[in-house]
């Protein structure tokens, strides 16, 4: 099981977010196969209630098998 990466918080993480400074760009994927020092591994709750900076844009890929993200 791989923690949260938010502080305080012990839920164990189903998704991993990265960054894109080049093309302000976050992504919202499915937990990763191992933790990458520059991701972030989110509990289903901060996964859901992830927020970006103002321009930026935000791909979330549904895990396989589930439901299609939602758009934001």
């Amino acid at each position: 099981m791989r923690p949260c990466s938010r502080s305080a918080c012990t839920a164990e993480a189903v998704a991993t977010l990265t960054y894109d400074y080049a093309d302000s760009m976050v992504v919202l994927g499915p937990l990763a196969f191992r933790a990458e020092p520059h991701a972030y591994d989110l509990c289903a709750r901060h996964a859901e209630r992830t927020s970006v900076p103002r321009g930026w844009q935000v791909v979330r890929h549904a895990p396989i098998g589930g439901a299609p993200a939602s758009p934001r």
